[in-house]
């Protein structure tokens, strides 16, 4: 159970290298907005879901600014206390379930720390407690997570594979989040995979955790062609049958592998993801000025996050940076491509539901559900939080089980 220095170290230097953004006429919702926007989603609506609404009021009277380091203090500080907590419970002999739990609970909230992105020297410091103190409750998940290494270049990568009970070499999903929900955070699906016998390899996309590489690499791709080549050395799994399920910024990536490995890939979902439209200046001069909506902090925060993740530091080199990733600049969108679920809600303030039409109207068949009254990701108000995972779950089984 190590991490791995040599990329933590790295991921320190972008940190402390990536200028802030704010003022470049991007918004920020203020405090008392972003408090009220906590506790209307603490323990019922990602990413708050599963923290104590009481513990979260009592952390948001400790933060009066929107200093970055400032908000990292006050969540880390229950999330060391849960850690501590579970330490002394672990001395004493406690259940495995009652340890997964408490560090569990440890981890939320030091991830809540770093959220949105580790763009300060305390986010940062949030984040290597997060990932200590997950790491300490995956010891005692049911069933086990493996800590996985793969070599890439010269660096070494991380992931986290948890294979179904009882099934003889079952299929995988490849599992990532976007720029704010890394492969810690992805238990939740990763549970529900499980429970639907399909095994699951966590990552982290390029840009974010303990992947290696910035999201605008011109090589980024392989780093998931390497998790194939891994998946395909394991006896337990069956890494001829490999499924892909990328969310919001994260989402590109499950598109573009079904292009770049149309052959080893067997289902790519693109949940929330831009393709085309959602890199064109067009689009993102107003989602990082006044749109944005549904993002925690605004608009200027959604820019921060991803800026760091591509490795840029105004929104001018993001803009051009961008268009260089589009499935249309790169050639890809009219080749063949493993099948493709398009997920996405129709008011998306963050990630175009065009980009899904723009995929459905080229190359191979489509396949997509937009939901009209979603907004990212497809969350739509008063609907059911299983319909939209129950539904790509189940059409990522299909497509592995043929």
């Amino acid at each position: 159970m190590r991490i791995i220095m040599p990329v933590l170290a790295a991921l320190a230097a972008l940190g402390a290298s990536i200028m802030s953004v704010q003022g470049q006429g991007s918004e920020w919702r203020p405090l008392d907005e972003v408090k009220a926007e906590v506790m209307r989603r603490a323990g019922k609506i990602n990413p708050f879901d599963h923290i104590k609404a009481d513990e979260a009021a009592q952390i948001l009277k400790n933060i009066n600014s929107l200093d970055r380091d400032e908000w990292a203090r006050a969540w880390c500080k229950v999330g060391l206390d849960y850690e501590a907590r579970g330490d002394a419970r672990a001395k004493a002999g406690a259940t495995a379930k009652e340890l997964a739990d408490t560090y569990h609970m440890g981890f939320h909230y030091c991830m809540l720390a770093r959220y949105p992105s580790p763009t300060s020297p305390e986010k940062l410091a949030a984040y290597h407690h997060s990932l200590r103190i997950f790491r300490k409750a995956a010891q005692h998940f049911d069933p086990p997570l493996q800590i996985v290494e793969t070599p890439y270049a010269d660096k070494t990568m991380v992931a986290y594979l948890q294979v179904p009970k009882g099934l003889d070499r079952p299929p995988v999903v490849i599992n990532w989040g976007g720029v704010d929900s890394w492969k810690e955070d992805r238990q939740s699906s990763v549970q529900r995979m499980l429970n639907a016998g399909l095994a699951v390899l966590s990552v982290d996309m390029p840009g974010t955790g303990e992947n290696p590489t910035r999201y605008g690499d011109a090589n980024a791709p392989k780093t998931y062609s390497a998790w194939i080549d891994y998946l395909l050395t394991r006896k337990d799994i069956d890494g001829g049958r490999i499924g892909l399920w990328g969310l919001s910024f994260g989402g590109y990536w499950a598109a573009r592998m079904a292009y770049e490995e149309p052959k080893r890939v067997k289902g790519a979902v693109f949940h929330g993801g831009n393709a085309h439209i959602g890199f064109q200046r067009e689009w993102l001069v107003p989602a990082f000025t006044t749109g944005g909506a549904t993002y925690l902090f605004g608009a200027g925060s959604l820019l921060e996050a991803r800026s760091r993740a591509m490795g840029t530091k105004t929104m001018e080199e993001f803009l051009d940076a961008a268009p260089k990733l589009s499935l249309v600049a790169l050639g890809l969108i009219d080749k063949p491509s493993a099948p493709i679920l398009g997920v996405n809600g129709k008011l998306d303030d963050q990630a175009p539901s065009a980009d899904i039409n723009l995929l459905m109207e080229h190359g191979s068949p489509k396949s997509a559900r937009i939901f009209p009254k979603g907004r990212h990701m497809g969350r739509t108000p008063g609907q059911d939080e299983e319909v939209i995972p129950s539904m790509i779950i189940g059409w990522l089984k299909e497509q592995l089980t043929r």
